[in-house]
């Protein structure tokens, strides 16, 4: 399961947005974060991540894909205390695991080769 977030405050205020950021994290669901800046909108990325952090643990895999499919297409994966609102822009796509997402690193070339997934089981409780 998952919740795809648009973080304009464009079309509706952020108090809405933060609402459901929050309803969502605390579901436990992985999200995908649209629309998260531009040069106009520099802030909602960092209060994402800081209400992110307030349910999820810090080391939650966060993959930081721009331009997906384009000339300048990047795809990394980081840790959600480690999301840099500098490296975010209108072309970039957020998508934060939940607690039961996985994240192997491979390689050691520089180049992010990770595999970030979650499974569709979750633990008994």
């Amino acid at each position: 399961d998952y919740a795809t977030i648009s973080l304009s405050d464009r079309l509706k205020p952020w108090g809405v947005i933060a609402e459901r950021l929050t309803a969502a994290a605390s579901a436990d669901l992985v999200l995908a974060l649209y629309n998260p800046g531009s040069k106009s909108r520099t802030w909602q990325v960092a209060k994402a991540r800081d209400l992110l952090l307030e349910h999820r643990s810090p080391d939650t895999p966060v993959v930081l894909a721009r331009d997906v499919g384009g000339p300048t297409e990047s795809v990394r994966t980081v840790r959600l205390a480690d999301v840099d609102p500098a490296e975010v822009d209108m072309r970039t796509l957020l998508i934060v695991g939940s607690s039961q997402t996985r994240w192997v690193r491979r390689g050691d070339s520089g180049a992010d080769r990770s595999i970030v997934w979650t499974p569709r089981r979750y633990p008994e409780a």
